[in-house]
This record gives structure tokens, sequence and C-alpha cells, in this order.
């Protein structure tokens, strides 16, 4: 059997060092170094800041979930009132087309009435003087 001998570690090549440079996780931990932080435990006096943090992001996601939901109620209100608006449309159209006086006396003549040909005249009254 062979002998153990002490092997010389490997020249890192280009990529490995790009690799390494663009990791993030490994910029954070060179960066902040916490390993000292967190040898015992977590210590207690960052508890009141984690729940804070905590409470703060569930404040924020459920933000985010009432604007989504009003989001989607602004929609779909738009969508009916574009309905509506429609329908208002073509109901008033409808309107004026039946409101024509041809159209009008064409109704009437299925229960007898006719259309007057001679023009509407205005009635004067003459004034007696008062002695």
């Amino acid at each position: 059997m062979a002998t153990n001998t002490y092997k010389p570690p490997k020249q890192p090549s280009k990529l490995d060092k790009r690799r390494q440079r663009v990791n993030f996780f490994r910029f954070v931990e060179s960066s902040l170094s916490l390993g000292g932080v967190f040898e015992q435990g977590l210590p207690i006096r960052y508890i009141p800041h984690i729940l804070f943090l905590t409470f703060i992001g569930i404040i924020y996601i459920g933000n985010i979930h009432y604007a989504e939901k009003n989001i989607r109620k602004v929609n779909r209100l738009k969508r009916e009132v574009d309905d509506l608006r429609a329908d208002y449309t073509t109901i008033k159209a409808e309107y004026m087309l039946q409101s024509k006086q041809s159209e009008v006396a064409n109704k009437v003549a299925k229960q007898g009435l006719v259309e007057s040909s001679v023009p509407p005249y205005k009635v004067v009254q003459e004034k007696k003087d008062e002695e």
C-alpha cells in the first residue's frame, strides 16, 4: 500500500474565480461575518426585532392581497358599467325610434285613430272693454 502524501491545492481556474465572484451568498457571508454572534444560538435581545419585522411582513402581505382584491373588484365594476352603458344606448335608440311621429301614427292606426291633416290653430279671445 502506498503512503499518504500531501498534495498542494490546485490553482483555481478563471471559471471558478468568476463563479466565486458572482455568488451572492458568499458576498453576504464575507461582508457581514455574523458567525461570532450566533455561536451560542440566537441571542434573546434580537427576538423583539425579529417579531417586529415578522409583523411588518405580515401586514405588508395582507396589504398586497387587499389591494389586489380591490383592483379585481374595480375591473369587474368597470366591465359591468360598460355593459350597462351599452344597454342604455340600445334602449335609448329604440325609444327614439319608437317615439318618432310616423311610428306613433302607425301604432295608433290599429286602434282607429288617424293623424289630423288640418294644422293646429290658435284660439284668441278678445278682451272686452270694461267701462
